[in-house]
């Protein structure tokens, strides 16, 4: 798959998707990283610790989050896209739901759409990836918990989405999946899918795991947001042993030093 100017090797390798929040809000880290030159210097410093992918978000998606404007989060994140891509030789994905900030934010530089809904959130999202042909994530995600078989219903979701894209013009070669940690999964749910998650790759796609910090860690572990680096990189190994490709964090360099050794082991 290329992702910018680069070229990924998902089914032979792993990498890390740097997190960079430009919002008040987020859960973890809102208000570290929502001006320009805090931002540019999180990226150098995600870069310096071997950052394969940088992934902006300009809107919290936080339990209990509020909704900002398209013109609120294009005003957020266009400025800084086009900064990391002036100042970076690193890929850039765009964190947003709404088909007309990707848009402006494939315009100003972004290289693949990170959707939390799927493409079910917003009717156009579909078009605008398939317009400029770039890579997609697309998560599991849901309006409530209730599931019948969680599982089943998982890749059942995951399924529609797929289908949208490939409907919509969206390459088959452009899909990475998601399972959606932390989104309309409770706690039990969420360490269910961790247990599951070959069984994601019934569905013939990349799958990249966001753990990160999340409330499964904290509610496990009994930890504070910025005490969970530990179980952050529990999950991202079993993510790994599992046949996951791509592992969206906010400590690049723990991560990447952890799935290196559990790599190493693995191909031994």
């Amino acid at each position: 798959m290329l992702i910018g100017n680069k070229s990924f090797d998902l089914k032979n390798h792993f990498y890390v998707m740097g997190i960079l929040n430009v919002t008040p809000d987020s859960f973890s880290d809102g208000g570290k990283y929502n001006k320009l030159d805090k931002a540019l210097m999180q990226v150098e410093r995600l870069v310096s610790d071997g950052v394969d992918i940088v992934d902006i978000g300009g809107e919290s998606t936080r339990p209990s989050y509020i909704e900002i404007s398209s013109s609120e989060e294009i005003s957020r994140v266009c400025p800084i896209i086009e900064a990391v891509k002036n100042r970076f030789d690193v890929p850039v994905s765009l964190d947003t739901c709404k088909s007309d900030v990707a848009e402006a934010g494939i315009v100003a530089g972004a290289d693949l759409i990170n959707d939390i809904w799927g493409l079910k959130g917003d009717d156009m999202m579909v078009k605008v990836i398939a317009k400029h042909d770039v890579p997609c994530c697309l998560m599991h995600n849901r309006k409530n918990n209730n599931y019948r078989n969680l599982m089943e219903d998982v890749l059942s979701d995951l399924q529609v989405s797929v289908d949208l894209a490939l409907e919509g013009g969206i390459g088959r070669e452009q899909i990475i999946l998601d399972p959606g940690i932390g989104f309309a999964k409770d706690l039990k749910q969420n360490l269910q899918v961790m247990n599951n998650l070959k069984m994601l790759h019934s569905l013939g796609f990349p799958i990249l795991l966001g753990t990160s910090r999340k409330s499964m860690i904290g509610f496990t572990l009994d930890l504070p947001v910025d005490q969970r680096e530990e179980g952050t990189l529990a999950t991202s190994v079993m993510g790994l042993m599992a046949g996951c490709s791509i592992f969206r964090v906010h400590d690049v360099k723990t991560n990447l030093r952890g799935l290196r050794m559990a790599d190493a082991v693995l191909k031994a």
